[in-house]
């Protein structure tokens, strides 16, 4: 790769003030070998160079839960109710054939691409995005999910997760990683998580799992009433033997929270649950736009902030939120929590790189870290006004160029 200069009206680096007439200089192996004002960032003759004007310049965007692999679904479901959803969702999942996930896998990071992400944390039980992204020299962490919620299966399903692993080590090459993710409360048993919880800590595995998303959920935990309680009566599948605790509470006392522990949705999580999140030094995915759409309810994303919960934002699937737009969850977590526009942008760059365990390489405009940026337009007669404002509410109809370590992933037509 050729070595390349960026210049645009504004650069908002994350870690430090936005600058104004600024210049990005990407170094032949997509690496940020430079940044800050026009004038003193240097113009090796060797670069190409590229002039956006009135643009700002931000760190590719980092979405912490996608379900990629599920994309072109979302016309197919449309049922009300939580647990009925997901028991539609698993029958149209099974009549995919393993090229067709590949294609809604391909289909979805292109999405992604075109809204600016770069990176993305998606779990799927498919094997198709961990490949799509390897094939795309993409960035990013593919959880595999395991399932299995009847206790009597849980060696069973284990050695299938281990060997799904393994499979997909073939594609966990560059900056693509591959992490486990037991789906639920709901889909697993606690046997199950503790075993996925002790062996995936033995092997430095990073874990994702849905967890405090649904009353449904909490009441299955609290008391062995509600919904999925109801289907696993009618699955002949004994009830937990752990009762009252909560959600957070249950993911603790089966090993399953730590720091490499990825908590998506958490909307459930009581003070208590916060405080142990904190101590665990768990990260949270927050997605409050699947979250409304599901009638979950809201978040408590200001206690989980204030407590020092690293928290990132996630976009879910296609088929919860219809689009696959990381900043339109910024701007429903900015009225949650009454973020600035400075801090809603923190949340899906460098947070979620935090929230992910990436920090060192990408989620900022740094020298050293990998070039991953996003050019966005701005508006008419904008240039002096908060570029991180114009930011948060842009769409992807604005965003220029996409680029993951300095390569054009996306740039429209």
């Amino acid at each position: 790769m050729r070595a390349r200069r960026l210049a645009a009206r504004w650069l908002i680096p994350v870690e430090g003030a936005p600058i104004e007439h600024a210049a990005l200089l990407i170094d032949a192996d997509g690496r940020i070998a430079d940044v800050g004002h026009d004038s003193v960032v240097a113009r090796p003759p060797e670069a190409t160079v590229e002039e956006f004007g009135e643009a700002v310049i931000i760190p590719g965007l980092i979405n912490t839960h996608t379900h990629l692999e599920l994309t072109g679904l979302a016309e197919q479901i449309q049922e009300p109710e939580f647990s009925t959803w997901i028991r539609r969702l698993r029958e149209l999942k099974a009549t995919r054939t393993s090229r067709e996930f590949l294609q809604a896998a391909r289909q979805g990071l292109q999405m992604c691409y075109a809204a600016g992400v770069t990176t993305v944390a998606d779990t799927g039980d498919s094997d198709s995005v961990i490949q799509v992204l390897a094939e795309a020299d993409g960035s990013g962490i593919a959880y595999l999910e395991v399932f299995g919620p009847d206790p009597r299966q849980a060696q069973t399903s284990l050695a299938a997760l281990r060997d799904r692993v393994i499979r997909a080590g073939r594609w966990a090459v560059q900056r693509v990683r591959v992490g486990v993710s037991p789906h639920a409360p709901y889909t697993v048993s606690a046997p199950l998580l503790a075993a996925v919880a002790r062996w995936s800590r033995g092997e430095g595995l990073r874990l994702a799992i849905h967890i405090a998303e649904s009353q449904a959920e909490t009441e299955l935990l609290r008391s062995g009433s509600g919904p999925f309680a109801a289907a696993w009566a009618e699955r002949g599948i004994p009830l937990p033997q752990s009762l009252g605790r909560t959600p957070i509470e249950w993911l603790a006392e089966n090993g399953g929270l730590s720091e490499l522990t990825l908590c998506i949705h958490a909307v459930h999580a009581v003070p208590s649950d916060i405080r142990q999140l904190a101590g665990a030094g768990a990260a949270v995915a927050h997605c409050p736009l699947s979250n409304r759409a599901h009638g979950h309810g809201t978040a408590p994303l200001s206690p989980l902030i204030d407590a020092g919960v690293g928290v990132g934002l996630g976009t879910d699937s296609e088929v919860s939120v219809g689009r696959l737009d990381l900043l339109a969850e910024a701007r429903a977590a900015r009225g949650l929590a009454r973020l600035t526009p400075n801090e809603a942008l923190g949340l899906c760059t460098l947070s979620g790189a935090r929230a992910l365990g990436l920090e060192t390489e990408t989620g900022s405009l740094r020298t050293g870290k990998w070039a991953d940026c996003v050019v966005i337009r701005l508006p008419h007669m904008a240039s002096h006004a908060d570029p991180a404002e114009h930011v948060i509410a842009s769409s992807p109809a604005d965003v220029m160029l996409t680029c993951v370590g300095g390569r054009d992933v996306y740039r429209p037509l």
